[in-house]
């Protein structure tokens, strides 16, 4: 179901749609809020104001800065890898490392491990609200977001849902793919 996401019927939301449509849904979660991220960077205009500015060590300050008390319920993150990593997952990765486990639960998966749902287009990114609501987020050609697709059909979410799990338990916990992977490498070089 996770590579036919793009075929099911939605609701076509702008970005602050998406905004407005989103936390109210949010607050009203009644299970596991998912989070499903394939893409592996973003345009510099799109991207963490301090991390576009060239001002690594400021741009995971201000992202560690946000941290908050987990809600009560449960939040899973898998996070797709390309070999090649990229700056933003560079970023991304330290943010979430600085956070623990105290938003969100979070997997790492290859890229390699989802070729089977990825043979005519990427997986997408999707969040997931409990058993009630799913978007598929969505990027403009320069990858700066561009809104959502609502999904309500509970069958739909009930299978991507179980989709999730699966592909979860066969990932990489953040901790292992952070020290081998991130770790090592020096800050990165950011265009200003």
């Amino acid at each position: 179901m996770l590579d036919r996401i793009h075929q099911i019927p939605a609701v076509l939301l702008g970005a602050d749609d998406y905004l407005d449509d989103f936390w109210p849904s949010y607050r009203r979660t009644d299970d596991v809020v998912w989070k499903l991220q394939r893409v592996q960077g973003f345009d510099a205009a799109a991207g963490p104001g301090a991390l576009v500015q060239g001002d690594w060590e400021r741009s995971l300050k201000l992202a560690g800065d946000g941290r908050a008390a987990a809600a009560g319920f449960a939040r899973r993150r898998l996070r797709i890898v390309e070999p090649c990593i990229t700056s933003y997952l560079r970023w991304e990765m330290h943010v979430l490392a600085s956070r623990g486990q105290v938003r969100e639960e979070v997997r790492v998966l290859a890229a390699q491990q989802v070729a089977d749902l990825e043979i005519d287009r990427r997986l997408p990114e999707l969040v997931v609200l409990g058993t009630s609501v799913m978007y598929e987020v969505t990027y403009d050609a320069l990858g700066a977001h561009s809104g959502a697709r609502r999904i309500d059909d509970q069958e739909v979410i009930a299978a991507c849902r179980g989709e999730l799990d699966k592909l979860f338990a066969a990932g990489e916990t953040l901790e292992g793919y952070y020290e081998r992977e991130i770790v090592p490498l020096t800050a990165p070089r950011v265009p200003t």
